[in-house]
């Protein structure tokens, strides 16, 4: 039985560490091994201004080192990637509405004078947003204890091969 007030290890974890027990851990939903695909970056954040390009670049570069991560640490698949397209983007629109928001200011002139900028609200919310996906994922060092990488080792009858 698992200790009170502590939650058992995620099942994958377990398996990978040798500790599985079956009154303890469930299995969850299992998904054949396939490399996670990173999508068009085009077809996602469309647009040709530079705010949009620096998008692309920005979530293209946050897939290519979250993936590798998070396919060896958690065993993410390719059917698995959407969370992963979402947490890209919401980091790539935070990151393009501070620079407009650096360009043209956190108060901007309204219809009926001197409002706060629309960006402010849209990067609150993503990072709102970021937040809770980066916690999902375990990326955050609070986050990160909570999970125990596991232990390498060199055995052939991994689920993933």
């Amino acid at each position: 039985m698992a200790v009170a007030g502590r939650k058992p290890k995620p099942y994958i974890q377990a398996v990978r560490e040798g500790t599985f027990r079956a009154d303890r851990h469930k299995q969850g939903v299992r998904f054949a091994p396939s490399e996670a695909v990173e999508p068009d970056w085009e077809d996602v954040l469309p647009g040709d201004d530079e705010d949009a390009v620096y998008a692309r670049e920005t979530a293209a570069e946050l897939w290519g080192r979250l993936v590798p991560a998070l396919t060896f640490s958690a065993g993410l698949v390719d059917v698995q990637r959407e969370p992963v397209i979402d947490l890209c983007v919401t980091w790539a629109t935070i990151k393009m509405g501070v620079r407009i928001l650096n360009r043209e200011g956190h108060v901007v002139q309204g219809a009926h004078g001197k409002v706060r900028h629309p960006w402010n609200t849209i990067v609150a919310q993503h990072r709102q947003h970021y937040r809770s996906l980066i916690g999902e994922f375990g990326l955050t060092p609070a986050s990160a204890t909570r999970i125990t990488a596991p232990e390498p080792d060199d055995e052939d009858d991994d689920i993933w091969d």
